[in-house]
């Protein structure tokens, strides 16, 4: 799908600056940028904070305006702005949580999993405890699943690296990562119903 008459309009109002340009331009894509952060987040198990996600939200529209709205200049028509959007959200969330390193994942990604990151309001006692709940579930998985997920969730490391250091194709992490992801959820509500 290519560039619609009413993006095309609003992106021409927005390069030339027009009175109420970009308060449009954020009404349309507000909802669109913060879908992208929720799924981006929820996908890498991150848990975000209502003040997190404004921020990373400020960042994306930040980034599109910066250098006199270069992003929206270098957009060259050839997919629908929607999408083009996504992709720079996308690229510019997956940079900021990159950045917070490992201590911002979750443990395994579940709704109701054990924190493992340092926090100021839990007692270490408390987290030292989270921390053997999740080397049990852990330990529910077989060693390759295991280790990738160990790599991914709570060192941080990309698909890239997990792939170079367990020596299998960069494409196969994905979907190890899901199912794993599967067999911990399936522990975690079998270990909560006994």
């Amino acid at each position: 799908m290519g560039l619609s008459d009413i993006d095309r309009n609003l992106l021409e109002r927005c390069l030339q600056k027009k009175s109420r340009a970009w308060e449009d331009f954020v009404d349309r894509f507000m909802g669109l940028v913060l879908h992208v952060i929720r799924h981006t987040a929820q996908s890498r198990s991150i848990r975000l904070s209502p003040e997190d996600r404004d921020d990373l939200c400020a960042e994306v529209f930040l980034a599109v305006i910066r250098n006199d709205f270069s992003v929206l200049r270098n957009f060259r028509s050839q997919s629908s702005l929607a999408t083009y959007l996504t992709v720079v959200a996308r690229r510019i969330v997956v940079r900021d949580l990159l950045a917070r390193g490992p201590g911002a994942r979750l443990a395994v990604g579940l709704q109701h999993s054990p924190q493992v990151i340092p926090d100021p309001h839990v007692s270490v006692e408390k987290q030292a405890i989270d921390r053997e709940e999740v080397e049990q579930l852990l330990g529910s998985l077989q060693d390759t699943e295991a280790l990738v997920v160990r790599m991914f969730h709570l060192e941080g490391k990309s698909y890239q690296e997990i792939s170079t250091i367990v020596g299998m194709p960069e494409n196969s992490i994905g979907p190890i990562l899901s199912r794993a992801r599967e067999k911990l959820r399936r522990a975690a509500v079998n270990s909560a119903v006994t």
